[in-house]
């Protein structure tokens, strides 16, 4: 199993909850990442003040923010085939938390 790697050398908030990424091989993502916010790690997120916290950490270049969550670079990178199934995990762990 081939694992991508890659790194964001950039970003931009383009709306609410939405990031516009740049990557080391120069493509780029629009991901709008409201459906996944939930859970103890990602609920946080759903907050739009909080959300616009993230930063680069360009040593293990990806999006992070202040309460330790991230994604992996190679998930943000291949965003439209892994949505799907992030957005179900992300309902599993709104379930956990009732």
């Amino acid at each position: 199993m081939n694992h991508l790697m890659c790194r964001v050398q950039n970003f931009e908030i383009v709306g609410p909850h939405t990031i516009r990424i740049g990557f080391d091989d120069c493509t780029e993502q629009t991901i709008h990442f409201q459906p996944v916010l939930r859970g103890e790690l990602y609920g946080p997120l759903s907050d739009p003040a909080y959300f616009e916290r993230v930063t680069l950490d360009s040593e293990v270049g990806t999006l992070v923010w202040p309460n330790g969550a991230d994604f992996d670079p190679a998930t943000l990178h291949e965003w439209p085939k892994c949505e799907r199934a992030f957005v179900e995990m992300a309902s599993k762990w709104e379930l956990q938390m009732a």
